[in-house]
């Protein structure tokens, strides 16, 4: 350790020691500011995850997720022993973060305002690995450039903003680091305009202006949510589950399960039958028997939509990987295997269809169609903070075990989705899963009817909007 590092260490160690008892205190005028982090951090991060935060303080941040295994470290002696006094079911330890005395994974790591106070950013991002599996979520929140006079002033009044000086990290700084140290950035979200409690403002400020511009350019805080970059190497034979939503689809059913490919170590088709005025049902059971070298499951659903056939289908399915097929193939079935081998090396963990790509067939999707697709791709882009450009392509993918973790989970959006696309990306988004997306090439309709109005519908995903920005941005 150089001269200047050690002695930049020891000053903050002492700065910190000095501030110990002042940020115990629940009326300081950063107190409040420390609550809204507390919320967002506790709808980032499930109950009970393995969590560990480095410059974890008093270790309120930490405890106020309910961890099933919680790990703080900090530099500062005083802020250590504050933190083992308040909260005795979770593990403090004293240590400079850029080299830690820990060595196993945690399923969230959290930097909440630390990265503008370290010596060398790039190090301590480098010697997280060492504390990820391929799952784990790094969570970092840092102050803003463009609260540097503002902080600047409420520090020389005397008010708070205790701060020693910083690093003052852009976005794009952030992120850069990031991925020189082998994260993945899934998203970012600018966050807090009022860090103050200041009547209906407070409110107003913080659940929605600051999620709209021009007003969340200048929010106090900014989140990134990262992963471990994928290692590229795919998994042993993963058994796939197709799950097909089939209702008056007769006369494709044969023509399925003849392109279907095989994927994985084990494909199983699972049809879910929605109350069909043709013979679709007895189409599949007649269809089960000359087909018997293919595994073939065939359920009728008990309610109405696609969503309740998608919702009963992924119940029953057994694969490790669950992919949704429409039934009118006008995405074709031999496109499956590159969503397979997406999800299963890791460039994605829940994986989405794009039909606005490549050019259509005639007729394949009508012109206004095609407008309300865009909208609601921008619509949902900015809800989910991830790039999603097709929001209603049949053709979804994502793992088994994170599909049980999204339905154990189903309560925080409700029952509220017939279509079941929003329903999974609503789930993933708010799992902080990495969504990916694939073009298609999309067909026209061979047989039957499409079973969606576009006014009727479309006004019913305009609530779904509106839903969602309740539920996950004006939060």
């Amino acid at each position: 350790m150089t001269e200047p590092e050690s002695k930049y260490r020891k000053d903050r160690i002492a700065h910190w020691d000095c501030l110990a008892e002042q940020k115990n205190s629940p009326e300081r005028l950063g107190g409040f500011y420390q609550k809204l982090l507390q919320k967002y951090y506790s709808l980032m991060i499930p109950k009970g995850a393995r969590v560990l935060e480095l410059g974890c303080g008093n270790g309120d941040l930490l405890a106020s997720l309910n961890p099933s295994f919680g790990v703080g470290i900090d530099f500062s002696p005083e802020m250590v022993k504050t933190a083992k006094s308040k909260h005795p079911h979770y593990h403090f330890i004293q240590n400079d973060v850029h080299d830690m005395a820990v060595d196993q994974p945690f399923d969230v790591i959290i930097l909440s305002d630390l990265v503008n106070d370290l010596w060398d950013v790039q190090t301590v991002f480098e010697n997280l690995g060492k504390l990820c599996h391929p799952r784990t979520r790094l969570i970092i929140n840092f102050y803003s450039n463009l609260w540097r006079i503002p902080l600047s002033i409420v520090k020389w009044l005397g008010k708070g903003a205790n701060l020693l000086p910083q690093n003052w990290l852009a976005q794009n700084d952030v992120i850069n680091l990031l991925r020189l140290s082998g994260f993945d950035v899934i998203n970012i979200r600018s966050k807090i305009l009022l860090p103050l409690e200041f009547f209906f403002l407070t409110s107003l400020f913080n659940q929605y202006l600051a999620n709209l511009l021009p007003f969340r350019w200048f929010a106090l805080t900014n989140f990134i949510v990262a992963r471990p970059e994928p290692m590229d190497i795919k998994s042993e034979d993963p058994s796939v589950s197709v799950v097909i939503a089939a209702r008056n689809e007769a006369g494709n059913i044969e023509n399925i399960l003849k392109r279907v490919p095989t994927l994985g170590g084990r494909t199983q088709i699972v049809f879910v039958e929605g109350h069909s005025t043709d013979n679709t049902y007895e189409t599949i059971e007649n269809l089960i028997q000359h087909y018997p070298e293919k595994e073939i499951s065939l359920y009728r659903q008990p309610g109405k939509g696609k969503g309740d056939a998608i919702r009963l289908g992924f119940e029953k399915a057994d694969g490790d990987i669950l992919m949704i097929l429409d039934a009118d193939m006008t995405v074709p079935p031999e496109d499956l295997p590159r969503f397979v081998d997406a999800i299963a090396t890791g460039k994605g963990e829940f994986i989405n269809g794009v039909r606005l790509v490549y050019p259509m067939e005639d007729q394949a999707m009508r012109f206004f169609n095609i407008v309300g697709n865009k909208f609601f791709s921008l619509a949902f882009s900015w809800l989910l903070e991830q790039p999603i450009k097709d929001t209603l392509c049949g053709t979804k993918v994502m793992l088994k075990k994170d599909y049980k973790k999204l339905a154990d989970n189903r309560s925080y959006f409700g029952d509220f989705d017939p279509f079941g696309d929003f329903d999974l990306l609503f789930g993933a988004a708010k799992m902080n899963l990495k969504i990916v997306e694939i073009p298609i090439r999309y067909r026209s309709r061979i047989y039957g009817d499409t079973n969606i109005s576009r006014w009727r519908h479309g006004l019913l995903l305009l609530k779904m909007v509106v839903f969602a920005a309740r539920r996950i941005k004006f939060i």
